[in-house]
């Protein structure tokens, strides 16, 4: 048995299906299939149920995935002390796919230039994934929106971002100069899926005015959604920071007149788990940036 295996079980047991987990890890399905089988003859018991879609955990799978939680978190922590002088070392960073690539690129080119030896690696996924792993100490952090629902985990917010009306070009709502949310009633919105934080954080906004959008479409993919604008499917509220890197000449955005919907970016972490001093600093760079 080694920490390879011990790290591939618990993917299998955070996910709930192999095709999935051996995705997430890089390696093919027949190759995690084999070590989890190791893993159980080395136990001598099952640790996972075997169904059509997924497995689940048996008995000896949840002392197994507790015992290997907590055999990682030592060793993680221990090589971590070891290593940590502040200005070396590898940071496994979780950041939900809204934020990634238009806050990461402008932070990572600062802090790489400061911590030329620093080694940060980055994972985007759903919150609720982020969450677990972080939780579990798959990574160090997470990059998320606000609010969220996590035991063990510290959460600090970072900052506050405007969401913008998006419309294509020749939408009616363009030529108005001033945009309140009972002008969008009548329009259908394009939103993400339903996994995804923005989406809630639209939908309240909505609510809260006593307005339900209604959406014609969902996607997984901001850009995507972007183009179904363009393409006249709906209007949409989209990220200030997504908004600055959009250069395309077929969709406008307004700001919205009076109480302006808004999400609110922070940064969460396990404070169970060793803090080295190269995280400390990353999240004292983060407090600090400004995109």
């Amino acid at each position: 048995m080694d920490t390879t295996q011990l790290r591939q079980f618990l993917a299998v047991a955070r996910l709930g299906n192999i095709t999935r987990a051996a995705d997430e890890l890089a390696i093919s399905q027949p190759a995690l299939s084999r070590s989890i089988q190791r893993l159980e003859e080395e136990f001598g018991k099952p640790l996972l149920e075997r169904k059509t879609r997924a497995v689940e955990l048996t008995e000896a799978g949840r002392l197994v995935q507790s015992r290997a939680e907590e055999v990682l978190r030592i060793l993680d922590d221990t090589k971590a002390r070891i290593a940590d002088d502040g200005h070396k070392g590898r940071l496994r960073i979780g950041v939900i796919p809204t934020i990634a690539p238009y806050f990461l690129p402008g932070f990572l080119r600062k802090f790489g230039t400061e911590f030329p030896a620093a080694e940060l690696v980055i994972q985007e996924d759903t919150t609720d994934n982020l969450l677990a792993r972080c939780k579990q100490g798959e990574i160090d952090l997470a990059l998320l929106a606000l609010p969220i629902a996590a035991k063990y985990l510290d959460t600090e917010e970072l900052f506050k971002e405007e969401l913008l009306l998006a419309m294509p070009v020749d939408h009616p709502l363009a030529k108005k100069k001033r945009v309140v949310l009972e002008d969008v009633e009548p329009y259908p919105f394009v939103l993400l899926g339903e996994a995804h934080c923005l989406t809630e954080s639209v939908i309240g906004f909505c609510r809260q005015r006593s307005f339900q959008p209604v959406a014609v479409e969902q996607t997984s993919q901001l850009t995507t959604v972007q183009e179904l604008v363009s393409l006249g499917h709906g209007v949409s509220l989209i990220p200030a920071m997504a908004r600055s890197c959009d250069h395309s000449t077929t969709r406008v955005y307004r700001s919205f007149d009076g109480v302006k919907p808004e999400r609110r970016i922070a940064m969460a972490w396990n404070p169970y788990r060793f803090e080295s001093q190269l995280l400390a600093v990353l999240k004292e760079r983060l407090r600090a940036h400004k995109e």
